[in-house]
């Protein structure tokens, strides 16, 4: 950006000097014969100030839009939540490294929803570390009940059905900052305040995906590695674009 800076300048600065060539040489008969040169030069030299702050003007607003993501996502590490029956809350950014958030946002209906479409999956999202944080927008608290007909209840292993439960037991603390993000992020996206929305990070605590409706859970077991066995090592978190 700095360099285009600089062409700019020198471009400017030639398109100044041709236009005070210029204009002598069209009042001036004798002089004339060099203004089509001239007059070239100065095309040249103002196509040139056109393209790089074109240049400049995009990768100013990339830079931008860079530092606007990357801002959101502190705000949002920064953000309180309570596991379980645990009293002291904890920030998102402490689950870094260790959980992929799944924020799922919408009045209490549409979250004991998603609650019900996750069932089928909750083993295989627990092997990849996802944890499921609950914010009903209509100040209602929704149902979420496993039940003994879930397949997940069926498993002899009781250390599963413990972490499984542990999936959809994150609470939002200080309700009112998670609204104020959120309302936030749908105003940037372009969408209604009153849209259920869900989104998910990578393990680096990046934002990884987003969207209005029901998280897709199938699609994270299918895309995500398990946090475990042969995919633990220096590649963890990039399990995504951001």
């Amino acid at each position: 950006m700095f360099f285009y800076l600089a062409f700019m300048a020198s471009a400017g600065l030639g398109s100044l000097i041709a236009l005070t060539q210029l204009i002598p040489a069209l009042g001036n008969p004798a002089r004339a014969a060099g203004a089509a040169e001239t007059l070239k030069g100065l095309g040249i030299d103002v196509a040139a100030v056109s393209v790089f702050a074109f240049l400049y003007s995009r990768d100013r607003k990339a830079s931008d839009a860079q530092v606007a993501r990357l801002t959101r996502e502190e705000n949002l590490s920064r953000l309180k939540m309570r596991v379980g029956d645990r009293v002291v809350p904890v920030a998102v950014s402490e689950l870094r490294g260790s959980a992929r958030l799944v924020i799922v946002a919408g009045p209490a209906e549409f979250i004991a929803e998603s609650f019900r479409r996750s069932k089928p999956f909750l083993k295989d999202l627990m092997e990849r570390g996802v944890l499921v944080l609950p914010f009903p927008t209509d100040g209602n608290t929704p149902a979420l009940e496993f039940d003994d007909s879930d397949d997940i209840e069926q498993e002899d292993d009781a250390e599963i059905r413990k972490k499984s439960r542990r999936l959809w037991q994150l609470t939002p603390v200080l309700t009112a900052e998670w609204a104020k993000w959120l309302d936030e992020q749908k105003k940037m996206a372009n969408v209604t305040p009153d849209s259920p929305v869900y989104l998910s990070l990578r393990l680096d605590g990046r934002v990884r995906g987003s969207g209005v409706g029901y998280p897709p859970w199938q699609a994270f077991v299918a895309q995500l590695p398990p946090v475990k066995g042969m995919w633990t090592g220096l590649f963890d978190g990039f399990d995504g674009r951001v």
